[in-house]
């Protein structure tokens, strides 16, 4: 009698655990995948915020070089380099050593003007360029711009009637754990900044 109750006990154990065990596995592994988007979240934050910083210092494009056929001369108009910068700024995060993003899952870094709920109002697309970016600093960028909505040198940055800048990045997060088989390959994913341009009056 006591022999069968230990089985009975054991077999209703084995069954206890055959429920439980993959809910814990499907608690630890979606803790993890949130952890990594978390990470790759933040990372694309940082990302966007470094742009528009960029964009709202060099506001028009005044006083502004860069030597964007890396030949060593300045020859390009002022305003031509902004956006440009902006972009290296953001590649710079996405790309800088302890970075989880994969750049080659960006799908577009938007520039554009935003109005003051922070929506779009004239954009500027930037596209994955498979090696046929311009250079910022000597390093080519892995972008080129696909469509102009805003050129730099028609940004407003006086004290009264500045405009603001937005940075935006598009993102293809691929996951980390086997809940790929369950919520498919991509995560789309994106962030945004919005800053006012720096006055210079």
């Amino acid at each position: 009698m006591r022999r069968w109750r230990r089985a009975v006990e054991r077999g209703q154990s084995l069954v206890e655990m055959g429920f439980i065990l993959p809910m814990l596995v499907l608690i630890v592994l979606g803790t993890l995948e949130f952890g990594f988007v978390f990470d790759h979240h933040l990372t694309l934050e940082y990302a966007t915020r470094e742009g528009a910083r960029t964009g709202a210092a060099l506001a028009d494009g005044d006083n502004v070089e860069c030597d964007l056929n890396n030949n060593g001369t300045f020859d390009t108009p002022t305003w031509s380099c902004v956006d440009p910068l902006i972009v290296a700024a953001v590649q710079r995060v996405l790309t800088s050593p302890g970075s989880p993003v994969d750049i080659s899952n960006v799908s577009e870094i938007r520039i554009y003007r935003s109005d003051a709920d922070g929506e779009e109002v004239a954009v500027n697309v930037w596209r994955p360029s498979a090696g046929m970016g311009v250079y910022v600093g000597g390093a080519r960028l892995n972008f080129i711009q696909h469509s102009v909505g805003w050129a730099a040198n028609t940004r407003l940055n006086g004290a009264n009637n500045a405009h603001s800048v937005g940075v935006s990045v598009i993102y293809t997060y691929e996951l980390q754990t086997p809940f790929g088989f369950i919520l498919g390959d991509g995560l789309g994913m994106s962030d945004r900044t919005v800053m006012q341009l720096n006055p210079t009056n």
